[in-house]
């Protein structure tokens, strides 16, 4: 037997905002509850299973669709199957505070939605700029479903997943895409009705001698100029600029949800409600609000180790240091030996955290 298998059980669990289930009337089926996606063509095996607390998901990952071609020339990465458990609160708990996530949420088919990327521009004047997934500096190999191939051979992806929509569309506008990590459900919607809050910050952009590199090349990159959706630090949330809020979220007949939009952010950033959070500091870089600035976020040891140690011995010299690091070398490499260290960055970092960069 080949094709898609889908199959569904409700479940027993009925709540508005105040108690949190769903028998939500968008769904293409009950995807709410205990639910299975098989497709032989693609090896796809995911199922979920809900339980009166939790919704878990066991799946490999493996998209549910056709993809684009991996390798290509901007993504060197091999699709292959992971061995993948999520949980889900089957009631989330909405607090309305925002807080920055990496990997907001899956889809229904087991692939991940990771909207941000890894790419950075560091500059010797020491700005560095994490660069969106959709923009005309850097081929990031995405394919039409708007997503690539991490090293590991994860499929996932960084805005609206096409295929996604078609497999899951029920005629209706709003269609039921994912799970996000505090339970809430993501939808897309088909009209785009529903607006973010973000725009492009007026103003230029600082920073010189500027330059992007990964394992395969090199560049020196210009960042100056306006302001035009490059980095994710181009854009800045306004409270009540759109339909939806810092989050792309919404709360449509009663419900409170995430929306995947084709303009910026394209998939949350931050979640609304509580969730377990994920190994890894802070946002990738700072989100501007018109009502009151964040810092951008302060580069990792590993970050700092990537882009400045040119001879890879796991240590900056001072020839190879840059920026802000470079003003204070004899500051950080307290045993004064023309080196600075994995270690001492770490203690450097953990001295300042919280402070000015």
């Amino acid at each position: 037997m080949t094709g898609i298998v889908i199959t569904s059980c409700k479940n027993n669990h009925s709540h508005n905002h105040s108690d949190m289930a769903y028998n939500h009337t968008h769904a293409p089926t009950n995807y709410f509850g205990s639910y299975t996606v098989e497709d032989e063509n693609y090896g796809t095996k995911t199922t979920v299973i809900v339980g009166d607390e939790e919704r878990t998901m066991v799946t490999n990952a493996l998209p549910n669709h056709k993809t684009g071609s991996f390798p290509n020339a901007g993504n060197p990465n091999t699709i292959a199957a992971q061995n993948s458990m999520y949980t889900f609160p089957v009631i989330p708990k909405y607090t309305g505070k925002a807080q920055w996530i990496r990997e907001p949420g899956v889809a229904l088919n087991g692939v991940k939605f990771e909207p941000g990327t890894a790419e950075v521009v560091i500059c010797e004047t020491g700005e560095n700029y994490r660069v969106e997934a959709f923009q005309n500096l850097i081929n990031l190999g995405l394919d039409f479903n708007h997503a690539h191939v991490q090293p590991n051979g994860a499929y996932h992806y960084h805005g609206t997943p096409t295929s996604v929509i078609d497999k899951f569309d029920n005629g209706k506008d709003l269609v039921h895409v994912g799970f996000a990590h505090d339970g809430f459900p993501m939808y897309y919607s088909k009209s785009g009705k529903y607006k973010p809050s973000f725009r492009l910050i007026d103003g230029i952009r600082t920073g010189e001698d500027c330059t992007y590199e990964n394992p395969m090349e090199r560049m020196d990159i210009s960042v100056g100029g306006h302001h035009d959706g490059t980095y994710g630090s181009d854009f800045e949330y306004v409270d009540g600029l759109g339909d939806l809020d810092e989050c792309n979220g919404i709360t449509i007949d009663g419900v409170y949800m995430y929306l995947v939009t084709n303009e910026f952010p394209y998939v949350s950033r931050c979640l609304m409600g509580e969730f377990e959070s994920q190994e890894r500091s802070g946002p990738p870089q700072g989100r501007r609000q018109a009502n009151g600035g964040m810092p951008g976020k302060r580069p990792t040891v590993k970050e700092l180790l990537h882009h400045m140690d040119a001879d890879k011995d796991k240590r900056i010299s001072i020839k190879e240091a840059k920026g802000p690091l470079k003003e204070k070398f004899t500051e950080v490499d307290t045993n004064k030996d023309g080196f600075i260290s994995k270690q001492e960055l770490e203690k450097d970092l953990a001295k300042h955290k919280g402070g000015g960069n």
